[in-house]
């Protein structure tokens, strides 16, 4: 079984307080609690599951094991799961603890306040990544970017396989996680709107033009992406609004939590560097309580590079991504002397490794994984 990198930092917390696992659907939550336990392979009597007849009967009456670590898996489906916890945890503190996973933000999803604060740690599992799957070679980063960072299709690697748990994990996504979580009328239209956004990854996001596709209001598009990035399908970056440029200030670019659904080389591969930078940005603001944001950088005049990772509101560094061996792109150039950016890298997936004459870091994506040891 697959070491996931969060293995470390959840024994570290679960010393002192209860964890919470949060992720998209299939990305390894529950695999990776289960590792937890003496016996993995029968789960002993310390796991239970919501979605499972007999667990939930017992977590609607309070009955949960004697064990010293408990594991609630889907747990957020239970609209009292909160108090639920809270009273085990006080009750029990010191001798028991807890791992309780969900697909759905378990910090979003609150009823009437967060009365756990204190409580408990807040962690994101991403899909996989290059470092964490010790990628060295570009064959095994194609199959990455292939077949995206979800454990089952990435070590199965098969063409079909993958098309048809692509087609099942959206389904299960609308019809499962939305539906316990949200009442809608038309629940169909997700998917078409799911659908609908794959052709508009790494550009700037119009609610406008997806209401004209979607006959539905802006205000009903709007909140539609907003549920499917609350469940971990999507996400947003936002802009960074430099100073001394006339920078845009709102319009979001969208990126797929599992970017092998992405249909363009380049839109997939900029999908990629998103997802290996926020996994770095969350991971950093999950273990060490830093502020970290991922943004971009673009102007009025649609120059634009692709991201800049900031913690405490600095910039620390900006990327460009390149599927081809480029020359420095001439946004770079123009923002470097305008933006007071520390570092500046254009990654792509070639060999070429250089520094330009401009002081900007050109080198392959697995290098500048390397390097900056993004987990």
């Amino acid at each position: 079984m697959h070491q996931r990198y969060l293995l470390k930092i959840i024994e570290e917390f679960l010393v002192k307080r209860m964890v919470f696992i949060g992720g998209p659907r299939q990305v390894g939550k529950t695999t990776l609690c289960l590792s937890f336990l003496d016996n993995p392979d029968v789960k002993n009597q310390s796991y239970l599951n919501w979605d499972d007849i007999h667990s939930k009967a017992n977590i609607r009456n309070g009955i949960l094991p004697s064990s010293p670590l408990v594991i609630l898996d889907e747990i957020h489906k239970y609209k009292h799961w909160r108090s639920l916890v809270k009273g085990f945890f006080d009750k029990n503190r010191g001798t028991q603890n807890y791992l309780i996973t969900g697909s759905a933000r378990l910090d979003h999803y609150r009823r009437g306040g967060d009365s756990l604060l204190g409580r408990y740690r807040y962690l994101r599992l991403h899909p996989l990544s290059l470092n964490e799957l010790k990628i060295t070679n570009s064959s095994d980063l194609s199959a990455l970017l292939k077949f995206g960072g979800f454990p089952e299709p990435f070590f199965s690697q098969s063409d079909k396989e993958h098309k048809l748990w692509i087609k099942e994990r959206l389904y299960r996504v609308v019809n499962d996680d939305i539906k316990n979580l949200e009442n809608l009328k038309d629940y169909s239209l997700l998917e078409v709107l799911a659908e609908s956004l794959n052709s508009r990854v790494g550009s700037l996001l119009s609610v406008k033009s997806l209401e004209e596709d979607l006959q539905v209001t802006q205000k009903t598009v709007a909140s539609w992406i907003d549920i499917l990035e609350k469940i971990y399908y999507v996400y947003r970056v936002y802009p960074y609004c430099a100073q001394k440029i006339k920078a845009i200030k709102k319009s979001p670019k969208l990126y797929f939590w599992d970017w092998s659904e992405v249909e363009s080389n380049g839109a997939r591969f900029e999908n990629l560097v998103a997802s290996s930078l926020l996994k770095y940005c969350n991971f950093l603001e999950d273990s060490e309580g830093e502020k970290m944001t991922l943004s971009y950088l673009r102007d009025t005049l649609h120059r634009e590079v692709d991201f800049v990772v900031l913690k405490n509101k600095k910039p620390l560094f900006a990327v460009e991504c390149k599927t081809g061996e480029a020359a420095v792109s001439k946004s770079i150039l123009y923002f470097k002397d305008r933006v007071a950016i520390p570092s500046w890298y254009q990654v792509h997936m070639g060999t070429k490794d250089y520094l330009s004459r401009d002081g900007v870091r050109v080198l392959p994506f697995i290098k500048f994984c390397q390097e900056l040891d993004l987990p």
